[in-house]
């Protein structure tokens, strides 16, 4: 028995797809054979294909808001930081359609509001994580657009089937995590050297 078709079973479905088979294979004929339903019948939920990846971003970018969140809650500075930084490397590791439909589709709906509210909405988490160190707001982004940087740019690689090397990825990514926070620990020293 066919189940009813909503929107957001439209996009649970994209989403499993994806993070199964991978983003390139989500368009509207696989969405409707997982759903056992005719291509025409998606279009009485959705307009096309963009609003369905459209959606698929604001879904994503949910779940990994509430996984760092949940990451973060009782932690603090340094743990705070490594807490997030494990978090974000297992949302990518578990779901890797959801967190590419996040890396690369993104900004093709820059313009839709739930779509940037949706970017925001993770990234005040990170903000949230940093503000524990004596940051002003220009260091504080600069700050969070340099952790999310070194977290995307290594699980990206290591998705991408770089770091052959028999050396533990997981230590690697916790020495680069220590490095960013050694970092950040010289800026705020430096900060509150030159504000005396």
């Amino acid at each position: 028995m066919r189940r009813s078709i909503t929107t957001a079973i439209i996009i649970e479905t994209a989403i499993e797809i994806a993070d199964i088979e991978g983003l390139d294979k989500v368009n509207l004929t696989s969405i409707a054979e997982k759903l056992d339903v005719k291509k025409q019948s998606l279009y009485n939920h959705v307009e096309n294909l963009a609003q369905i990846k459209c959606d698929m971003v604001v879904f994503a970018c949910t779940q990994l808001r509430i996984i760092l969140a949940e990451a973060a809650i009782g932690q603090s500075r340094e743990q705070a930081v490594f807490a997030v930084s494990e978090a974000y490397r297992r949302f990518a590791h578990e779901h890797p359609g959801q967190y590419q439909v996040i890396m690369s589709d993104a900004w093709k709906y820059k313009a839709n509001e739930k779509m940037k509210e949706s970017i925001h909405s993770f990234m005040d988490i990170i903000r949230k994580v940093l503000s524990q160190y004596n940051l002003e707001d220009v260091d504080l982004t600069h700050a969070a657009r340099g952790l999310r940087s070194v977290m995307h740019g290594f699980v990206s690689l290591e998705a991408s089937g770089w770091f052959q090397n028999p050396t533990d990825k997981s230590e690697s990514y916790h020495q680069l995590i220590r490095a960013y926070i050694y970092g950040i620990e010289t800026w705020e020293r430096k900060k509150m050297q030159e504000e005396k």
